[in-house]
């Protein structure tokens, strides 16, 4: 691997990402197949959460709307992770990020193609989507516009 790419932050290979998906996460991960990222926003008091949930921690209501996002985000809190078992060459920058169109509600993810020492905190970040094992495709951020990852 060449030195450039050890600096680069990345992803865990698709092939070693598997999701669990439920009645309350499904359309998040059926949305994510479609490059599109959603949140649930409850029906009723118009919370956003995420994770999805069962009921609205808020008001405790069942009922769900699947708000569309921009893909915009805000990095809160970031950690770099140098080398993974099997895989010492291996960078991650997994973040905590808020999403200033679903007021309350963060997502955690992984920030890539971006020098480690670059990442900070108030950063923006843009969605985009790598497939993943089981035909899933799984939301990650990249400063600036983002290019579609390569399926």
């Amino acid at each position: 691997m060449s030195t450039a790419a050890v600096n680069r932050s990345t992803t865990l290979p698709g092939e070693h990402v598997r999701i669990a998906v439920n009645k309350d996460t499904e359309p998040f991960w059926q949305a994510a197949k479609e490059r599109r990222l959603v949140a649930p926003q409850c029906a009723d008091c118009h919370t956003f959460r995420l994770p999805p949930t069962p009921f609205c921690p808020s008001c405790q209501s069942k009922t769900v709307n699947w708000v569309e996002l921009s893909g915009e985000a805000v990095v809160y809190s970031f950690a770099v992770v140098h080398g993974f078992p099997g895989m010492p060459d291996l960078v991650l920058v997994p973040a905590v990020l808020d999403l200033p169109d679903a007021p309350g509600a963060r997502l955690v993810s992984n920030i890539i193609d971006v020098a480690p020492a670059e990442v900070q905190i108030d950063m923006r970040v843009r969605v985009d989507f790598t497939a993943i094992a089981d035909g899933w495709m799984l939301p990650v951020f990249r400063v600036g516009t983002a290019d579609r990852i390569e399926e």
